[in-house]
């Protein structure tokens, strides 16, 4: 089979498992996110075991990574080189915690959701905020690839 088929396969598959933990974890929905964020009222600590469950699956990711010389359908890794914390990692990271605390979204889940608003013709606001999402990235590309 052609490679690239392959890669999009297993690109589309990995998705298909992401949105459906996503949605089985309770992280397509914004309350339960806020609830989780609430550390200092109506808390919902449920979160956590997502989260720690995340960090679990990437910590035996990048393991096996490091053990192997290259991945199966790609001849190189291609893993961030810039470890410096610089101001905009400290914005960008500013801006995801108040659009996650704001609206109880973060890229991934609300992209998922928007699977479910399409086929239940629900909430207009995780379109609306998808679109503020791409807005925002395409204006810091633009406005960044501008810079010295």
């Amino acid at each position: 089979m052609n490679r690239s088929i392959l890669r999009f396969s297993a690109a589309l598959a990995s998705g298909q498992i992401f949105g459906l933990g996503l949605s089985l974890s309770g992280m397509l929905n914004p309350a339960r996110v806020q609830a989780f964020l609430d550390v200092f009222g109506n808390w919902d600590p449920s979160l956590a075991f997502v989260l720690g469950g995340a960090v679990l699956v990437a910590f035996i990711g990048v393991r096996a990574a490091r053990r192997m010389g290259h991945p199966v359908l790609d001849d190189t890794f291609h893993l961030p080189t810039n470890q410096k914390i610089d101001a905009p990692l400290i914005i960008g990271s500013a801006l995801f915690g108040l659009g996650w605390g704001l609206v109880g979204f973060c890229p991934g889940p609300a992209i998922a959701s928007l699977s479910v608003t399409a086929l239940t013709g629900g909430a207009p606001q995780v379109t609306l905020f998808v679109l503020a999402m791409l807005m925002g990235m395409t204006l810091r590309d633009r406005l960044w690839s501008r810079r010295p």
